[in-house]
């Protein structure tokens, strides 16, 4: 190899354009994607991500959206692959047992050909509002089958020789709620896919195709070796961890996940043995979300500068038994699992960790998605919305107020949009004082939103952290506890029933975790949450 180019014969100034063009790529479909929407959940909050492939499956490039869509995006291509894809198609899935998440996450698969051979695959992800099932917005909290949760799609041609099969998008969308909404979206999605083979192309002749998908291997190769030598850097050993849920919906019993994380030079195994079955209700997680939740903790304790792609993944294996939580055998319910059991393995996972990279991990964040889903049985209207917490104080620094932890990475719906959009009137929507844990550095503060239900509807909540309250570490006092109420009066945490119009919906969101001794605190920091009413006192409200 000569001096000042790559394994793949690519000088580092092409590669490092290359790299940030075929990034582009990525972004460039979200942007086309969220412009194009017309639910809220996608074009307001982004609950959405797109992603670069290259023929063997392998990610090239990612839009950096929401960490459970993108960790679990390469088993959707692998199971779309097995289907003899040709150019000019896309293929439509949700299913959790071949290459989905949950149902209302709606993949579309597109073989990538600008000169009429595959060389790569453009992926976009979207939450869908609706999908069907047995309440609007399709994440009924006592779901115990997957049947009951929606329309459920393996790896299907929506589009075949570049032509849309309209007997496919009339059966998907025969069995939605909001059909007009859902049709948008979709439309949204072809309009991403297709821009990727758009930029593709420009880039094939620009650098020449050879140059291209050299540069396809040249930036796992790079990411490869920036990962492995972080991880390198690690204290090698095997660490172990233990956390819980609040129950999933037909039982309020804990249920255990542990792990066992063994750091061996530049590789880590993550093992999930002793993780609890899989449940009657719908917190099960796929094992490609719990290797989602995996990915997303690896990149947090390395660099974060480096490119995301498949080179960061390969150093890294996930394990779970089939027929547990992390790995369950359909027809298991599983919509909770991609958005809760997610949170709870990422700080299953960190807990472990933390021993290997003390400087790198937080306290415990809300670690909770607080899903929030209204809406009407005649399909005129549904809402959804994961709502912020805290983020677990840092070892450095105080934690975030009011934001998005862990797998989740949406925008919240404007106040504005929720009132334009839905029969809805937003109350209050306000940070909870006092409400992250205390220590030398505090936890984040959570929020509390507040909504009328100005129409008969149903209501659906799948949250978490309402019984233990995120975990301060190193002497750090644990956040609040969230809250869920109806029209005043305390809910469980997963919860689906029927309202009356003139209903409020309150969602208490939990505080993040403190780190270190709250005696340490920095005097002047005190007196600036004093001002602030910020965690001088523990409450659990």
């Amino acid at each position: 190899m000569s001096a000042g180019s790559t394994a793949d014969g690519i000088d580092p100034v092409t590669l490092e354009v290359l790299r940030n063009q075929l990034e582009s790529v990525a972004e460039e479909m979200g942007q086309t994607l969220i412009r194009g929407a017309y639910s809220p959940n996608i074009k307001e909050r982004r609950d959405c991500s797109t992603a670069l492939f290259d023929a063997e499956g392998r990610m090239i490039a990612q839009a950096e959206h929401i960490p459970v869509h993108l960790g679990a995006m390469p088993a959707a291509v692998d199971a779309v692959r097995e289907y003899d894809p040709q150019p000019g198609d896309v293929f439509v899935l949700n299913d959790p047992f071949a290459g989905g998440t949950h149902l209302p996450d709606v993949t579309m698969v597109s073989p990538l050909a600008p000169d009429g051979e595959i060389v790569g695959y453009a992926v976009s992800r979207a939450h869908h509002a609706d999908v069907g099932g047995m309440t609007p917005g399709s994440m009924p909290a006592g779901a115990q089958e997957i049947y009951q949760e929606g329309l459920r799609l393996p790896p299907t041609r929506l589009v075949a020789d570049g032509t849309l099969r309209e007997d496919v998008h009339s059966l998907v969308l025969a069995n939605v709620r909001n059909p007009r909404e859902r049709r948008a979206d979709l439309r949204a999605q072809l309009a991403a896919n297709d821009r990727a083979e758009e930029r593709l192309a420009a880039l094939f002749d620009e650098h020449g195709r050879e140059t291209v998908l050299s540069g396809f291997d040249a930036v796992i190769d790079y990411s490869l070796k920036r990962i492995t030598d972080e991880i390198a850097a690690l204290s090698d050993g095997t660490y172990e961890a233990t956390d819980v849920l609040e129950g999933d919906g037909v039982t309020d019993a804990d249920i255990e996940i542990a792990v066992t994380v063994t750091v061996d030079g530049e590789t880590i195994d993550v093992d999930f043995s002793g993780t609890a079955e899989q449940l009657a209700g719908n917190l099960n997680a796929p094992l490609a979300v719990a290797t989602s939740a995996v990915y997303f903790v690896v990149r947090c304790i390395t660099d974060p500068e480096i490119p995301p792609n498949q080179g960061c993944y390969e150093p890294v294996t996930v394990r779970a038994p089939e027929g547990t939580l992390l790995n369950p055998d359909p027809p298991a319910a599983v919509v909770g699992g991609n958005v809760e059991t997610s949170q709870r393995v990422t700080d299953v996972v960190f807990t472990a960790l933390a021993r290997a990279a003390p400087d790198r991990v937080p306290a415990q964040g809300q670690g909770t998605m607080n899903n929030l889903t209204i809406g009407a049985r005649d399909g005129s209207f549904t809402y959804y919305e994961t709502i912020g917490g805290g983020f677990g104080a840092r070892p450095d620094r105080d934690g975030m107020d009011g934001v998005q932890v862990g797998m989740t990475n949406t925008l919240n719906t404007p106040v504005e949009s929720i009132e334009t959009e839905y029969p809805l009137r937003v109350d209050r929507y306000a940070l909870r004082p006092d409400s992250g844990g205390r220590g030398r550095y505090r936890g984040g503060l959570g929020l509390e939103r507040t909504v009328t239900v100005e129409t008969d509807a149903t209501v659906s909540l799948l949250t978490e952290r309402r019984r233990y309250g995120p975990a301060g570490v190193a002497g750090g006092e644990d956040g609040a506890p969230g809250q869920n109420l109806i029209d005043g009066d305390p809910v469980p945490a997963k919860t689906t029933v029927d309202v009356d119009a003139g209903t409020t919906v309150t969602v208490r969101t939990p505080g993040g975790g403190g780190h270190g001794d709250p005696d340490e605190r920095d005097p002047a920091a005190l007196e600036a949450d004093r001002t602030a009413g910020k965690s001088t006192t523990r409450v659990d409200r």
